[in-house]
């Protein structure tokens, strides 16, 4: 009973922390805690499509969570710079996920979590960053946040740009199908995109035909 108490003391815990670090988020860009609220509930979606063991959801949920939480570590300046970054910039924009993970690491029961958020930029080609993961080297709970962080990254408004529409984000991830994206992630992902994108327009009164 004692080491039953103790797990769940540690499991609620752990979900306080996440819940803590999502509202720093929130503190430094409300558009970045909302976006990552969003993948959370597309990254369960698609792991269970997927088959994952229940055991992995948990993981995959954080990870999509707090995917952004090393940009804390980023300047402002960077983050919301309107125009095209230096290559000092990007090469500093280019390291929030091993600020992320050299975070979340040290937390008990936020391990895997943490290794999901460090390989979340990694490319299926190989190209991608920060160690050059390739293929199933890359864990999938990091495949499926890629896939979807890209997706959102691209339909939503920022201050400085508009969104794409959906079927210009459908292009692009398929256009990098293979090369950035996982196809199998994609395959799952894109049924749950359209719906949830019909969904907002449904709730405004339009179609996402009629929207684009």
């Amino acid at each position: 009973m004692r080491i039953k108490e103790v797990e769940e003391q540690l499991l609620t815990l752990r979900t306080s922390l996440v819940c803590a670090f999502n509202q720093l988020l929130d503190l430094k860009d409300l558009n970045t805690g909302v976006h990552s609220t969003r993948l959370a509930e597309w990254a369960l979606h698609v792991a269970g499509e997927l088959g994952l063991h229940e055991s992995c959801l948990a993981d995959i949920e954080i990870a999509a969570l707090l995917h952004d939480i090393g940009k804390i570590g980023i300047p402002d300046a960077i983050l919301n710079k309107p125009a095209r970054l230096t290559d000092e910039e990007y090469a500093l924009m280019k390291k929030h996920p091993e600020y992320g993970w050299l975070v979340l690491r040290q937390i008990p029961g936020l391990e895997r979590a943490s290794l999901l958020i460090l390989h979340h930029h990694e490319s299926f080609d190989g190209n991608g960053y920060p160690a050059g993961l390739k293929g199933e080297e890359i864990p999938v709970g990091s495949r499926i946040v890629s896939v979807i962080d890209a997706f959102d990254a691209m339909v939503s408004t920022r201050p400085y740009r508009d969104g794409l529409p959906f079927e210009e984000a459908e292009r692009r991830l398929l256009q990098a199908s293979g090369t950035q994206f996982d196809p199998h992630i994609l395959q799952h992902f894109l049924p749950v995109a359209r719906a949830e994108m019909s969904a907002v327009f449904a709730a405004a009164g339009t179609s996402v035909t009629a929207a684009l």
